[in-house]
Formats: structure tokens, C-alpha cells, sequence
């Protein structure tokens, strides 16, 4: 059985807003909440992006739900020994409900201490790496790591849960997807893809939680609704690797004029047709992803959260 869960985009919404967000996520009966972790929103128009960790913070106080990263990227623009700290407070905010989605990045994010952007390949060695300083350091003895791109010395967590952070491994392609397989708890995609599935389950990954994200645009005008989510998020719909090596948000808006509105209105649920919007979110399900997050772009969060609970949800199968 599948459980659905609400994606919270700090890219396109502010920290009370999405404090908001949660709270009615879970009034309206989903089951768990992800949360993006961004320096930078995809373009200008999204307008927004809170520091994760802190809205981490406040989501602990006000929702009972557990809590995903969807994800973080530990290699450039932060230590994997600052994240290893930020996701064990978590978890002990959250009682232990919370699992760090990792990532091999976007220049979009990383690119701003003037670091180079490395290759796809050494992009996933320094994720892998990563995540063993992270693990190390969640034992909570005092480590030190002497490894290819990471240097800890003398370290210790101190504030740690009862039991280490699960990790997922997000993967977009098959050289990804095996690695997390190999290293990772469970894996974070954005695609009902049964091949990049499959090729996690091959790896290492069979039996271990499968996480995908979706987006939708509700509202009651489904012309609106699309010229909305073509407006904010045609990025997603980028070819080839522009979405990892794009470094600013202009460029992402120039790169998006690539985008046509229908390619966007095929990718993404619009209007209030709950048959469509269920149909959306079944592929993921029939993909046999365990669970299923659904980012509501459009602003009428009201009108979304009654119509998921009231019209929405019941239509699903496998949950």
C-alpha cells in the first residue's frame, strides 16, 4: 500500500506559507510532506527561498507529520558535516520522523561560492562520499575523514536521534540510480519511469521505499491554471541536462521560452476535474512507488485541499 504526501516548494512559496501549507495538508489527510531545499528559485517568478532548516524548525512545531527533503545536496555549497548536524536536529525535532532526501545538485544552487560544477560522474563519487561522512557522524563518536573531496577532523554529533536519518538517493538516470541502490535507504524521483525502477531495485534498492514528487495546478479555471504552472514551472520540462547546469535563475527563464504551453498542460493536472488530477498522481502509483507527493501550484489552497480530500483522494487506487 501507497501512502500520498504533500510537497512543500520553497521556491515558490515563504516560510509561513508553507507552515500554512502544512498545516492544512494534514487537516486534509495526507500522510507525510516533502519539502525542496534551495539557494536559488528556478526563476524570478517563483520568488522564493527560505532556508530549509529553519522552516524544518517550524514545521516540527506546528504538523505531526513526518518530514523528507526532496533533496538536499551535501557536496558543494554546504559540508556533508553541516548537513550530517542539520539532519539529526531534525530528526530529533520531528521524534525521529524525518528522512534526508540527498541529491547530486544544480549549478542553479551550488554554483555560488565560486566553486566549479563538476561532471555527472564526480558529481555522484562526492554524493557518495557524502553520505558515508554522514552516516559516520550520525554514529556519534568523534570521527575523522581523510577522503577524496572531504576533510573532517575531530568531530562529534552531539544532539542525535534514538536512531541514525534514513538517507534516500535521488536519481534522474540509470548511472544515478545505482547508486542509490548501492548507498541509499530508498530512492526520490520525479518520474513514474518503471526502467529507472527498476534499475534502483537491481542495484541494491529491492525493498527499500521508492519516493516520487508530482505537480498540479488546481483551480476552477483550467485555462488560468495552465498559463500559471507554464508561467512557474516549465523548467521541468527542459531537455537534456539544463536543469542541472544552468547556473541562474535568468537563465532558467530565457531556457524556458523553449517550453510551449501544451507541453506543460500534457505534463501537469489543470482545472478542477478531479478525474484528471487522479489520473496524474495513479501513474505513480501504478509505477509501484511506495509514495506519491503532490506540489498544489496554483494559489487557491483552500479550494485545493477541499477538493484532494472531498473528490480527489477516493478516486485512487493501492493507497
Amino acid at each position: 500500500m501507497s501512502r500520498l504526501g504533500y510537497f512543500l516548494s520553497c521556491e515558490q512559496f515563504g516560510p509561513a506559507e508553507l507552515v500554512d501549507q502544512a498545516r492544512r495538508a494534514e487537516d486534509a489527510g495526507f500522510d507525510a510532506l516533502w519539502i525542496s531545499d534551495h539557494f536559488h528559485p528556478w526563476n524570478d517568478a517563483e520568488g522564493h527561498s527560505p532556508f530549509v532548516w529553519g522552516v524544518i524548525g517550524a514545521l516540527s512545531q506546528a504538523t505531526s507529520l513526518p518530514i523528507a527533503t526532496a533533496v538536499t545536496c551535501p557536496t558543494v555549497r554546504i559540508h556533508p558535516a553541516i548537513i550530517a548536524q542539520a539532519a539529526a536536529t531534525a530528526s530529533v525535532q520531528l521524534d525521529g520522523k524525518f528522512v534526508l532526501g540527498v541529491g547530486s545538485g544544480e549549478a542553479l544552487n551550488e554554483h555560488i561560492l565560486g566553486d566549479p560544477w563538476p561532471s555527472v560522474g564526480v558529481r555522484l563519487r562526492m554524493l557518495e562520499e557524502a553520505v558515508g561522512v554522514i552516516r559516520l557522524l550520525q554514529e556519534g563518536r568523534e570521527i575523522s575523514h581523510h577522503g577524496e573531496f572531504y576533510e573532517v577532523q575531530d568531530a562529534r554529533l552531539y544532539t542525535l536521534p534514538e536512531n541514525p536519518t534514513p538517507i534516500y538517493v535521488s536519481a534522474f538516470g540509470p548511472q544515478a540510480a545505482e547508486v542509490a541502490g548501492r548507498i541509499g535507504d530508498g530512492l526520490v524521483t520525479a518520474m513514474a519511469d518503471t526502467e529507472l525502477i527498476q534499475a534502483f531495485r537491481d542495484a541494491g534498492g529491492a525493498g527499500k521505499p521508492i519516493q516520487a514528487g508530482t505537480k498540479v495546478a488546481w483551480g476552477p479555471d483550467a485555462d488560468a491554471a495552465l498559463d500559471l504552472a507554464h508561467r512557474l514551472w516549465a523548467n521541468e520540462q527542459l531537455p537534456g541536462q539544463l536543469g542541472q547546469t544552468l547556473p541562474r535563475p535568468q537563465d532558467f527563464e530565457a531556457a524556458m521560452s523553449l517550453v510551449d504551453r501544451e507541453t506543460v498542460g500534457d505534463a501537469v493536472a489543470h482545472g478542477d476535474d478531479p478525474e484528471a488530477h487522479a489520473q496524474q498522481i495513479q501513474q505513480f502509483l501504478d509505477a509501484g512507488i511506495d509514495e506519491v507527493y503532490v506540489h498544489q501550484i496554483g494559489p487557491d489552497m483552500e479550494g485545493f485541499f477541499d477538493a484532494w480530500s472531498r473528490d480527489i483522494r477516493p478516486l485512487l487506487t493501492g493507497i
